[in-house]
């Protein structure tokens, strides 16, 4: 009888092992909310907006078949002493409705931080002509955050990226 259940118990094992049909689990989205903070001195900032496209879907062969991209929007603080503030990053979708907003409040990054906003190859609401604008504040004689954008898909052995690069409004 040991002998059955140990040898049904490893069937068991080796059937719940050889599942491939796992969930797959998202990337851990940014923190947002470890990320606020309250400016005090707004009236000492330079404030800015920055514009930048994101393909969600590019066409493929022709203009009826469509490619669908997943899309890592960085955000760079290339300062090296000094913080910056995020204070919003609006998505839009091609025909330019606003699709969402990823924050409520201000955000900083801390000098030489980078945080991103990755757009899933199955959410197709941007669309060809998806972009991004973003508000954004430093102290003087700071530079300007940076703003890129990866589109990567692979299909099999067959792959295709490109990136972008944010404009100052």
């Amino acid at each position: 009888m040991k002998k059955l259940l140990s040898i049904g118990y490893s069937l068991i094992l080796g059937v719940i092992g050889c599942n491939d049909n796992k969930e797959a689990i998202p990337l851990d989205p940014v923190n947002w909310d470890s990320k606020y903070i309250s400016i005090q001195e707004k009236d000492s900032l330079i404030m800015g907006s920055s514009y930048l496209s994101v393909y969600s879907s590019i066409y493929d062969g022709t203009e009826k078949v469509l490619h669908h991209l997943t899309a890592t929007t960085s955000i760079r603080n290339i300062n090296p002493t000094d913080s910056i503030y995020i204070l919003k990053a609006a998505y839009y979708n091609t025909e330019g409705t606003l699709l969402r907003t990823y924050f409520k409040k201000p955000i900083f990054l801390k000098p030489l931080e980078t945080i991103e906003i990755v757009i899933d190859q199955d959410d197709k609401h941007g669309g060809t002509g998806a972009n991004f604008i973003f508000d954004w504040a430093v102290k003087p004689k700071d530079r300007e955050p940076i703003f890129e954008a990866v589109m990567i898909s692979t299909t099999g052995q067959q792959g295709i990226s490109f990136t972008t690069q944010g404009l100052k409004l």
